[in-house]
């Protein structure tokens, strides 16, 4: 099974880019691909080892769509990816895939890597999962808005 990667630049430090993409998680992820769509009110992912990744909406929604595995600021985190092949949340871990973000210092710039892997643990549907990940409504289309809000392009 293949895997999603994503690498964009950005013209901010490594520090900066780790903060954008995780404090700041809430502001720039795209409120259509949320499960409260306007009504989201904040995306929190957790801020170390087995902290929930988390949705918040009216009235004390909240719904848990992973949990943190590797928390390393500035370099690195990973969670589980805990959203099925047809959008529902996932409680077992076990069927989860996984998201790693890396942040490197590039000369005066940040090299932002995403990769989503391990699509075969949800199951029926993972190959058409990872394919659509993968196109231009998936990643591709959530980084260049992650990439629009921490910092101009530099590629």
């Amino acid at each position: 099974m293949h895997s999603v990667q994503i690498d964009l630049e950005l013209d901010t430090s490594p520090g900066r880019a780790f903060a954008a993409f995780t404090r700041e998680f809430g502001r720039w992820w795209p409120r259509d691909y949320s499960y409260s769509g306007e009504l989201m009110e904040d995306l929190v992912l957790g801020g170390e080892p087995g902290a929930a990744c988390s949705e918040f909406g009216p009235e004390g929604f909240r719904i848990d769509f992973g949990r943190i595995l590797e928390w390393a600021p500035p370099e690195q985190l990973s969670f589980s990816w805990q959203i099925t092949p047809d959008s529902r949340p996932e409680p077992d871990p076990n069927k989860a895939s996984r998201v790693t973000i890396c942040f490197a210092k590039l000369g005066g710039t940040t090299r932002v890597r995403l990769i989503h892997d391990q699509f075969e643990r949800h199951g029926d549907g993972a190959e058409a999962y990872a394919e659509e990940m993968g196109s231009a409504e998936g990643w591709p289309h959530i980084m260049a808005l992650f990439q629009a809000y921490a910092g101009r392009p530099t590629l």
